[in-house]
């Protein structure tokens, strides 16, 4: 009740007047069936732009920490993310990551809509990165429809860092469902779920036109410091090549 709240009266209606959000590929998205999106995650606004596009409830897998937060900021928005129906993730370890599954399956087992940010993490400075193979897992388990999907202009008005976003106008691209079904009772064999999930985010990294690392996000933050304040991630004319040779390489090793 409180997600149908927010979405149709209190803060979807505000957030298409001030953003006016263009999409793209909408009817990519399934209207009935479980279905994961996943897409590249670059700010906070990610949480709220993309379901008030959305004709469907879609439930997100969330950083634990925004449940956990300290002081009053903190229990105001643990109590937004739960009422909103998100799921909190612990991101501390591979046992960690095996729950999130879990509960992410039983997310689709309802058929359901599941939001996954594959990456991790928000990008620190816009670019794309390496995704973490448990959209594949998922995806493989439950037999269900990837749709990828790229958030535009979001970095731009909400960089990490910002609390309060710029108004501009974003775009919310959504590309053909993606079908595994092939590799059916493969989600225990590496190269398979890695294979599957560099081909995720290559269609995410077509729709986007971000730059591609090859690298884990949460390693190069560590390694380094983020982007200034604002600032556009930089441009890449090979970018969409990029990952494709990294898939090519792989197939060609496996």
């Amino acid at each position: 009740m409180f997600y149908l709240l927010l979405k149709h009266v209190l803060l979807g209606p505000l957030l298409r007047l001030l953003f006016r959000p263009r999409t793209e590929g909408l009817e990519h998205v399934p209207e009935t069936g479980a279905a994961i999106v996943a897409g590249n995650h670059l700010s906070f606004s990610d949480h709220f732009l993309m379901p008030a596009v959305l004709r469907r409830r879609i439930t997100f897998l969330a950083k634990q920490e925004y449940f956990t937060g300290p002081g009053l900021k903190g229990r105001l928005t643990a109590a937004f993310f739960r009422s909103a129906g998100q799921i909190p993730v612990d991101r501390s370890g591979k046992e960690a990551g095996q729950a999130a599954i879990r509960e992410g399956l039983r997310v689709l087992a309802r058929g359901e809509l599941l939001g996954i940010y594959p990456e991790g993490t928000r990008s620190h400075d816009g670019r794309l990165y390496k995704g973490k193979v448990g959209v594949a897992v998922m995806a493989l388990k439950a037999g269900v429809p990837v749709v990828p999907c790229a958030m535009v202009g979001t970095f731009e008005i909400q960089p990490p860092g910002k609390v309060v976003p710029r108004i501009r106008r974003v775009t919310i691209r959504f590309g053909e469902p993606l079908d595994f079904s092939r590799f059916a009772g493969m989600e225990n064999e590496k190269a398979v779920v890695r294979a599957v999930t560099d081909e995720i985010m290559y269609r995410v990294l077509a729709l986007s036109g971000q730059e591609y690392v090859d690298e884990y996000a949460a390693t190069v933050k560590a390694s380094g410091p983020a982007a200034p304040d604002g600032a556009a991630a930089p441009e890449a004319p090979g970018r969409v090549r990029g990952l494709r040779r990294v898939l090519a390489r792989r197939r060609h090793r496996d």
